[in-house]
């Protein structure tokens, strides 16, 4: 009863679903313990930003039927939120309360007028204008150096108690080391989980059911009473919100912050990527597409590499197996998924149970 009432009553419905996301929650709660290393910790706080990041996407893509490629400014936004707070106020937490905030607002508001003038305009068009948008937002951050440091983006430093250079224990537990980078993993850990559970609990609201009613069918919904343009721009409103939180929590875990971190046309790329493998429509499946995009694009160059080596009596397949090679082979694992699983994994195994049930 409590998991479901913590989940808004969106449970599975698929046991192998179920089963790989407590997998995906235990993997990314112990990921210090179970993945010692520099790098593997890096990967896992990824995957928790671009869970909320996608996850976000899909309440505008998914959940409402809109196609906005703006998505990265509001990403961008929060990233230099705290970049700039932090790097003019100085590393203490009101720095971080004081860049969250303005970024939040900052959302809100270019959010709420790109709706309100912009989501009148139908389908392609809309897609173009919040691409113009986004382009001009990554110019304008690019040459204001004196403000966001141009190309060069901003380093800064934020409290000690989330710092590397803090070891709240002498003796490593479990062979990890206790300092202020694990704090900050499950920092970013915690905000995930929440995010997450808000979102879950929007899309299963009577608000939820009415924007994806106006994704099946906008004119019936307007004609029995709904008012589709302030349920669309409530929604874009509250998914760049979510994306400003997810931009946040990237500018502090790296520390850092520039043009092509947080803003470049490829991370909207990679989300649209993520929100297709994982399933429209799910929050679920942002999670998933996330973990398994992110493990791809980290670790599909070593395990190239490796297999170039085991290749090498054969020079033709040690060549296709270069680890330069590695984005098509990383086209042609997506080509793949979405060949045998076109409505996104959780869309595909929950399919699979209702069929089965049947």
């Amino acid at each position: 009863m409590f998991l479901k009432r913590l989940l808004s009553n969106d449970m599975p419905r698929s046991r192998l679903l179920a089963v790989l996301l407590v997998a995906l929650f235990l993997a990314l709660a112990f990921a210090p313990f179970l993945f010692p290393g520099v790098k593997a910790l890096s990967v896992a706080a990824k995957i928790l930003v671009f869970v909320v990041l996608v996850a976000s996407f899909d309440l505008l893509l998914g959940y409402t039927g809109i196609v906005s490629f703006a998505h990265t400014m509001f990403f961008g936004i929060g990233a230099y939120g705290i970049a700039i707070s932090a790097s003019r106020l100085g590393p203490d937490w009101g720095a971080v309360l004081v860049g969250l905030g303005a970024s939040l607002a900052v959302s809100l508001v270019l959010s709420f007028a790109i709706g309100l003038f912009s989501l009148r305009v139908r389908a392609i068009f809309f897609a173009m204008i919040t691409l113009a948008v986004a382009s001009a937002f990554q110019t304008l951050a690019s040459q204001l150096s004196d403000f966001t440091g141009g190309e060069d983006g901003l380093t800064f430093k934020l409290p000690e108690l989330i710092s590397p250079s803090f070891e709240f224990a002498e003796e490593p537990f479990l062979g990890v080391s206790l300092d202020g980078r694990l704090l900050c993993y499950y920092l970013l850990f915690v905000a995930a989980v929440v995010l997450v559970l808000a979102m879950l609990r929007i899309v299963n609201s009577p608000f939820g059911r009415v924007l994806q009613a106006i994704r099946e069918n906008e004119f019936r919904a307007e004609a029995i009473g709904y008012r589709v343009v302030v349920y669309r721009t409530t929604a874009a409103v509250l998914s760049a919100l979510f994306a400003t939180l997810a931009g946040a929590m990237l500018a502090i875990w790296l520390r850092y912050n520039g043009p092509d971190t947080s803003l470049s046309f490829e991370i909207m790329v990679d989300v649209l990527l993520i929100v297709v493998i994982g399933g429209m429509g799910t929050i679920y499946g942002a999670a998933i597409g996330a973990v398994l995009f992110v493990v791809a694009q980290s670790y599909l160059q070593d395990l190239l590499r490796m297999g170039s080596e085991a290749a090498s009596g054969l020079p033709w397949l040690a060549a296709l197996l270069s680890p330069d090679r590695w984005l098509l082979w990383l086209g042609v694992l997506f080509v793949l998924s979405v060949y045998y699983f076109p409505t996104g994994i959780v869309g595909k195994l929950r399919a699979r149970r209702a069929s089965a049930a049947r």
